[in-house]
């Protein structure tokens, strides 16, 4: 019997051991990830997203120690953030910019201290003498061999957004005027991304013969509750002559659909309306009529794109400094043929 016990207390410890060896085998990478602002739509599905990716690619000897910051649409805090991430000694941080402008600085500090950077969504671009975003590679993340951006060209889905009303069989002109008047309802405008939307939607318009009319543009600053006000405000005020309502973002489209239902309009007969990040619920609008399109601006495509990166300079590869992921037109030629 004793010798039984002694059997079973020697294969216990050599288990022990082998247990403690593997636990040591396992490495975990600490990933610092801030969002600009948790209540937006797209970025909410986007960060789920990168937490699910991670969880993907675990093994048994590869973990990643997630910790998700809400950056709540406030620079100061998500410098905090940040400065926190490096104090707790992040292997790599992944970044969705409060303000593009500040990302100098905030590069800077992730550099200093030896982190990767992957720069997620919001494009920081070159500014010229008078402080003006240029059409420009930011030198900070180009000059970085451990600093990259991983997004879409807003332009394509600011276009797209345009071709979207050219494409109709009366081109947006629904009174029958000859050009097309419309209300625009703008992110951040700080943000290249709203700014390119809002250029671009219009410009494809232009570029391909129509007349068009500005009514109104206002800043909604991504909110669907702030989308719904600006498009009451516009309706009560321009009526019937708003033809086209271009929102920069679905989150502002449902808001914007929701003061158009309000107003007694019908979106497809009397008035067309517009958004970008092809959200579940705008595309199942899009299929019953009760939103002219969206673009998908692929979370799932962008997100997994970050992660595969940030994963490539955890293992010392090296990177290329911008990784583009295109929108698709999400039209209801497109969701009926899904």
């Amino acid at each position: 019997m004793k010798k039984i016990l002694s059997l079973v207390l020697a294969l216990a410890l050599v288990l022990s051991c082998f247990c403690v060896a593997s636990a040591d085998d396992v490495k975990t990478y600490k990933v610092g990830v801030s969002i600009y602002q948790y209540t937006d739509n797209f970025m909410t599905l986007y960060r789920n997203e990168i937490e699910a990716y991670f969880k993907t690619l675990e093994t048994d000897t590869v973990k990643y120690e997630i910790t998700m910051a809400d950056g709540k649409n406030d620079m100061a805090e998500q410098t905090n953030q940040v400065q926190n991430f490096i104090t707790q000694g992040m292997d790599v941080i992944i970044l969705n910019l409060v303000q593009t402008s500040s990302a100098d600085a905030v590069i800077d500090q992730i550099v200093a201290a030896g982190i990767p950077l992957v720069l997620i969504n919001r494009e920081p671009l070159a500014y010229d003498a008078d402080g003006n975003t240029i059409d420009e590679a930011y030198e900070g993340i180009l000059d970085n061999a451990t600093v990259c951006y991983v997004g879409a060209d807003a332009r394509q889905s600011g276009t797209y957004q345009g071709q979207m009303v050219a494409d109709l069989d009366n081109h947006g002109d629904i009174n029958g005027d000859g050009k097309i008047s419309y209300i625009m309802i703008e992110g951040d405008p700080e943000n290249i991304d709203a700014q390119y939307r809002t250029e671009f939607s219009i410009k494809a318009l232009t570029d391909a013969g129509y007349e068009v009319e500005c009514l109104d543009d206002q800043v909604g600053n991504w909110d669907q509750t702030k989308g719904q006000e600006l498009c009451a405000n516009a309706l009560a005020k321009y009526g019937d002559k708003i033809e086209v309502v271009f929102c920069n973002n679905d989150g502002m489209a449902l808001g914007a659909a929701t003061a158009i239902t309000a107003a007694g309009r019908t979106v497809g007969e009397d008035i067309y309306l517009l958004g970008v990040d092809a959200l579940d619920e705008c595309v199942e609008m899009v299929k019953a009529g009760e939103m002219t399109g969206t673009v998908l601006n692929d979370h799932i495509g962008q997100s997994h794109t970050a992660v595969d990166v940030a994963v490539k300079l955890l293992n010392g590869e090296a990177i290329d400094n911008y990784y583009w992921v295109n929108y698709v037109m999400v039209n209801k030629a497109y969701v009926d043929a899904q």
